[in-house]
């Protein structure tokens, strides 16, 4: 069914592209959004022809079919009909509703018979929305919330880092495939509103993307459910795009997969990251086939909880138990699909998320690092960090800034325990160095600097040269005793003040009110005398805030006349 509704939406796309833009002038009071789903489903359940509509079919796809498949019932009470009537109307007089069609008045006069009714079911599912969330929410084996509890309390999962990853990703064999597929595609080809390309298409697509011709007695386009999935995945990466008059055309950079940045390998992998999805299995009938939505990612979640691997046989019980709990079809379900978790295991070791060792099943880097996503996309939490071995310095001490303090401590002491102390000092001062705006991470690592005693002497002395560090390498090298090492001096002082109010700030109005009120109005005052000349990233930006919400208006007086200094110093 997911590939079925796939191939439609594909079909669909051009047509709807095309009312989108006939209705701003035509119809500018309909929602064009509410259009496609009816229009997708009538593809499906009642017309193979997109341009064949018939008031028998239009009445059981509003009252029978769309209460069971809308999203927003409340905006579908309001402007679902209105859209329908603004698209039966453009195909009407763009010449695309076929002579087998019902006439264009007597859709229309249908639409008026059912709107009582249509609201009636609409306004019924607003009423039932919370119970009917729940349902659903029980209804998928790939729904991430029954684990929210079990996610949150999973040990830290440690990401590879971006290059490796990036690797990896240019080895996956389905998305060059993908590429394959849509370089075959070419530009501007014409799809059928029926069926995307002729059989005579489909074996030349079959041997571009090298899959074996099926064996069958019908239309060959519907005996290969892999090239549909291929198809689709192009366009979830953005390697196809529709184009005008139901064509479809290849993107410029396609044929450069694998691509040379990392950045863009990973963001070509990600897009098709929802691809999973292909994986479930397609039965014959729809019903069977809804019964199992959703099994590849609830392959996935498993296994992650699970640390990364488990063993098939014990996987597949759970799945099929599972099954049957969340639809009175899910035993029939299974044992109809034979072997259910086949497709799941193709597509994920395609997509180089997954790998078989026998009986058992283990998550690649690339696998780990899209089931993260995919909880992140369910606005679920799990503890997800860089592996320590791989986790760059800037990495270490931006990702200790969010974490509690003792959590902070044993990141730095994993990392620490993989270098020497003077090249870790060297790393963090030189991730401190890359953003001097950054307060927070220049703050982090001179305190964990500090504590490397002597062996941190070179980096201190090498940091003397960075405006930003200078004042924390001074302040150092002189509690160390460094001969010939510069003093303090009181606008290294000033520094290290603006950097403790810009993180104060970023605490929040009422932490930096704090704060100032700690130091006193009088001492305050005499640093808003001087402070102004420090050339810090913040420094405008403390002294505005500071005249806004300092108590003592004498204060913030102060702090306004400071702010016009520093302003002007700059012009």
């Amino acid at each position: 069914m997911t590939d079925r509704i796939e191939v439609a939406a594909t079909e669909l796309r051009p047509l709807l592209e095309e009312f989108i833009v006939w209705a701003r002038t035509n119809a500018p009071e309909s929602d064009p959004e509410l259009v496609g789903p009816a229009a997708l489903w009538h593809r499906l359940a009642f017309s193979q022809d997109l341009g064949t509509w018939k008031r028998a079919d239009l009445r059981n796809l509003l009252l029978d079919r769309m209460p069971k498949v809308v999203e927003d019932p409340d905006a579908a009470a309001d402007g679902m009909l209105p859209a329908v009537d603004a698209y039966l109307t453009f195909l009407s007089s763009t010449g695309r509703l076929n002579k087998g069609s019902d006439s264009l008045a007597d859709l229309q006069a249908e639409l008026d018979d059912v709107e009582d009714e249509f609201v009636d079911l609409m306004e019924e599912l607003i009423e039932d929305g919370e119970g009917g969330d729940e349902e659903d929410e029980t209804g998928d084996l790939g729904d991430f919330e029954p684990f929210a509890d079990e996610l949150a309390e999973l040990d830290t999962v440690r990401l590879r880092p971006d290059a490796e990853l990036a690797a990896a990703a240019r080895q996956v064999p389905l998305i060059a495939k993908a590429r394959d597929l849509a370089v075959w595609v070419g530009t501007g080809r014409k799809v059928g509103e029926e069926t995307l390309l002729t059989d005579a298409e489909v074996l030349e697509a079959l041997e571009a993307v090298g899959l074996p011709e099926p064996e069958t007695d019908g239309p060959v386009s519907e005996a290969v459910p892999e090239l549909w999935n291929i198809w689709n995945l192009a366009v979830d990466l953005e390697f196809l795009e529709p184009g005008e008059g139901g064509t479809v055309t290849v993107q410029d950079d396609t044929a450069e997969w694998p691509f040379e940045d990392d950045d863009d390998v990973l963001d070509a992998w990600m897009l098709g990251i929802h691809s999973v999805d292909y994986g479930d299995p397609e039965l014959d009938d729809d019903d069977l086939t809804m019964a199992l939505a959703g099994l590849t990612r609830g392959l996935l979640v498993r296994l992650l909880l699970a640390g990364g691997s488990r063993e098939l046989d014990g996987l597949a019980r759970e799945l099929k138990e599972a099954a049957a709990e969340l639809d009175e079809l899910g035993t029939d379900a299974w044992e109809a699909a034979g072997d259910p978790l086949a497709s799941s295991i193709e597509w994920l070791t395609g997509y180089g998320m997954l790998e078989r060792d026998g009986d058992v099943l283990r998550l690649t880097p690339l696998g780990t690092e899209g089931v993260v996503h995919l909880i992140d996309d369910a606005d679920l939490e799990v503890d997800a960090r860089p592996a320590i071995d791989s986790m760059s310095a800037h990495d270490l001490l931006a990702l200790s800034a969010e974490l509690p303090e003792d959590e902070a401590d044993a990141e730095f002491a994993a990392w620490m325990r993989l270098r020497e102390p003077a090249k870790a000092a060297e790393e963090l001062l030189a991730a401190a160095a890359e953003d001097d705006s950054d307060a927070l991470i220049r703050v982090q690592a001179a305190s964990v600097v500090g504590t490397l005693g002597e062996a941190a002497i070179p980096a201190w002395q090498a940091a003397l040269d960075q405006p930003s560090l200078r004042p924390y390498a001074a302040t150092h090298l002189s509690q160390l005793g460094v001969e010939g090492a510069p003093e303090p001096t009181p606008d290294d002082t000033h520094w290290l003040i603006l950097d403790m109010w810009t993180i104060s700030a970023g605490l929040g109005r009422a932490e930096f009110v704090s704060s100032l009120r700690d130091i006193g109005p009088e001492m305050v005052g005499n640093l808003l005398d001087v402070i102004w000349k420090i050339p810090h990233a913040h420094v405008e930006e403390l002294l505005d805030l500071i005249s806004q919400v300092h108590p003592d208006k004498q204060v913030a007086k102060a702090a306004r006349r400071a702010l016009f200094k520093a302003r002007s110093k700059k012009k």
